[in-house]
């Protein structure tokens, strides 16, 4: 079977569930990932023959796909501000939003000394801040071993130095926990309220990690105040504080961050229009 069978086989199992935008991305990165062919290749050389080996992992990848598992915990990595990362059942598949917020930072803070990853998941503000800002001093937080396993090994992958540590961000003592102090903290913490469940596809409610997602419907800001008071405790003078947010707490938000002390307060959207992200800078 030639590759372009085989690219013309992906799209017509795919399309009718996932629609044409979406099933043309997957079959070109299902091609990518088992064959090392990209589309320019592909219309080159359509003749191209495929082994029977490669043809198997690309069947049951689509198996997998058409009960909805994520095409990148199928494959087992995904891109983050251009840089691979590994990405498994342990941590949340990175959002072009969490792209955004990582953007910003690092454009602010091109010459950053000490920065912390608050709820640092697969690693990917992290490892990019670590990477594009050199010469800096990375922190990453996060209460899930599994997580923090697969973001060593990303760090490891992408060639980067960042200080892991396991902790519970809502334990009260979280805001003495580190003697250092930092020019930036940055978070992207579990925002979506358990009652939004209703509202979320089947492929995130099913694969993705509960943990890193919910939080309760009575105290939908509990990171968030944890957060702000480390920020209290941790950033020097005109240090920064970035948060990625639920889309219905913008101004709720920066009501906290004004009670916290904190000044300058941007509150942004995302690519979609949706309030998403806020910045803070304390005045000490």
């Amino acid at each position: 079977m030639n590759i372009k069978e085989i690219q013309q086989s992906i799209f017509l199992q795919l399309s009718p569930s996932m629609g044409t935008n979406e099933a043309h991305a997957v079959t070109g990165l299902l091609l990518k990932h088992f064959t090392s062919y990209d589309s320019l290749y592909i219309n080159l050389y359509p003749e191209t023959e495929i082994d029977t080996n490669t043809i198997a992992c690309i069947d049951e990848a689509i198996r997998q796909l058409l009960v909805d598992k994520p095409v990148q915990y199928i494959l087992g990595e995904t891109f983050f501000c251009d840089l691979p990362f590994f990405v498994d059942a342990s941590v949340l598949i990175p959002r072009p939003e969490t792209e955004e917020l990582t953007c910003w930072a690092i454009k602010d803070n091109p010459h950053t000394n000490k920065l912390i990853d608050i709820c640092t998941g697969s690693g990917c503000i992290a490892i990019s801040l670590a990477n594009y800002i050199k010469n800096s001093t990375v922190y990453a937080i996060d209460i899930s071993a599994d997580a923090l396993e697969t973001a060593r090994k990303n760090a490891l992958l992408n060639k980067v130095n960042v200080n892991f540590i396991q902790y519970d961000v809502l334990h009260t003592d979280f805001s003495n926990m580190l003697d250092v102090k930092f020019d930036v903290v940055i978070s992207n913490p579990p925002y979506v309220r358990k009652k939004e469940k209703q509202y979320m596809h089947k492929r995130v409610l099913d694969y993705e990690p509960e943990q890193a997602l919910f939080v309760e419907d009575d105290n939908p800001l509990s990171f968030y105040h944890a957060i702000l008071k480390f920020g209290q405790t941790h950033l020097v003078n005109e240090g920064k504080l970035y948060v990625e947010i639920n889309e219905i707490y913008g101004e709720e938000v920066v009501v906290l961050y004004e009670k916290y002390g904190y000044a300058d307060i941007d509150l942004r959207q995302d690519i979609h229009g949706k309030d998403r992200m806020l910045c803070g800078t304390m005045k000490l």
